[in-house]
């Protein structure tokens, strides 16, 4: 991008933040927290001479208690938008019984983010799930279907007159292939059948939920969070090209397509770039890393983009980001990923909204806390928000809705 080029991007297009429940609220219980301190999570830890009390979530960055703390954030770097998800364990700890105080809390946040300007973006499911729905069998079971809409059913309704946008999904692929195909996650299965098992439910769930969220307001835009993997096919070899229209089919589309009914807009989650070249995952030298060894490649996120068009839906980024913990390449991240952003969107690509990943640092799964994600440090002792010097360059481009 030319420095000195100033990249204007459309009228009320959406500018923000996402976070998840899990990842920062703290005080949780569910599949995710009890998995954290098991026996055969501690083990795996100590073998890696790793500390486990690094990787349990306990606190994380207490926003469920903090959230005024997070919305000066929001306030700071001028958002007119924010994801967030809420957690079902925390608004339905037994099955059928819900507790009001957590989601007039959620409202409470709501209401306060809707007199700052912020458009809310609620996520339904973030991954955990209660420990009852666990024990019925979790995703993998079909029991967990009707819970699930029992669950949506109850917070839609609560919430719904502060909110327009909802996504039933975060990143179905991600979870599905991370804890039944690769066992990294929670219940660390490595099972084809079980797969297969849990991405139909998700689908039928995402669908079911469509219909009775439309049923509760017409007028409520619903989609997903689709984690895109921009597969780049090396040279003109015809296996190559083979290769990546297959895995764009099995990653990217797959899912999307057997939803495309039942969605109003795509939300995309960009963070993989993967070079096939006679295989996957080829050594590709990239320029810059995060501190989690992902290689950064902007450009990317603008042929995913355009390989949304099919669709013929609009398109928010929904999380976009990189660990970073000295803020060393999140600003030039921002800057290059936006001038592909926008380069789409002079395409004809539709897409209505950038939110950053993350608004501040968070517990990172199976991660721990190392990975530092945030526009905002978190102290983890006092839970002081400090603003990274990134921050200030994201506020430009939101409180003026322009690049450069």
């Amino acid at each position: 991008m030319n420095a000195d080029k100033q990249l204007n991007f459309p009228p009320q297009f959406l500018w923000g933040c996402a976070t998840s429940a899990h990842q920062i609220e703290g005080g949780l219980t569910n599949d995710w927290s009890e998995w954290e301190k098991s026996e055969r999570r501690v083990k795996h830890l100590r073998q890696a001479n790793l500390k486990p009390e690094d990787f349990v979530s306990g606190l994380a960055a207490n926003s469920f208690v903090e959230q005024n703390a997070d919305i000066a954030c929001m306030k700071q770097l001028g958002l007119n938008a924010y994801r967030f998800s809420v957690d079902w364990s925390r608004i339905e700890p037994q099955p059928g019984i819900f507790d009001e105080t957590a989601l007039d809390t959620y409202l409470e946040f709501i209401k306060k983010l809707r007199a700052g300007g912020i458009e809310p973006l609620v996520t339904l499911w973030h991954w955990p799930v209660p420990l009852w729905a666990r024990d019925l069998g979790g995703w993998q079971s079909a029991k967990i279907i009707e819970p699930f809409l029992r669950f949506t059913a109850k917070t839609v309704n609560y919430l719904n007159a502060e909110v327009n946008f909802w996504m039933t999904l975060n990143e179905p692929t991600v979870y599905t292939s991370q804890s039944y195909l690769a066992g990294v996650w929670p219940p660390q299965k490595k099972n084809l059948l079980a797969y297969y098992q849990v991405i139909g439910n998700l689908i039928t769930a995402h669908r079911q939920a469509y219909d009775i969220i439309k049923t509760i307001d017409a007028n409520n835009q619903i989609g997903i969070a689709s984690h895109n993997i921009y597969f780049e096919a090396r040279g003109n070899k015809l296996i190559n090209r083979w290769l990546k229209a297959g895995a764009d089919w099995w990653w990217n589309e797959r899912f999307l397509n057997k939803i495309a009914a039942k969605q109003d807009f795509i939300g995309l989650n960009y963070y993989f770039h993967n070079l096939v070249h006679y295989g996957f995952n080829r050594r590709c030298d990239y320029d810059k890393c995060s501190d989690m060894g992902w290689g950064l490649h902007p450009e990317g996120i603008y042929y995913l983009l355009k390989d949304l068009q099919k669709y013929d839906k609009p398109v928010y980024i929904t999380e976009n980001g990189l660990a970073d913990k000295g803020d060393q390449h999140r600003s030039w991240y921002i800057k290059e990923v936006l001038a592909n952003v926008h380069r789409a969107i002079a395409e004809g690509v539709a897409v209505k909204g950038y939110f950053h990943w993350s608004l501040i640092d968070n517990f990172e799964w199976s991660h721990g806390f190392e990975p530092r994600f945030g526009l905002f440090e978190v102290d983890y002792q006092t839970f002081e928000r400090r603003a990274r010097p990134s921050a200030e360059f994201y506020a430009d481009i939101c409180r003026h809705n322009r690049l450069g």
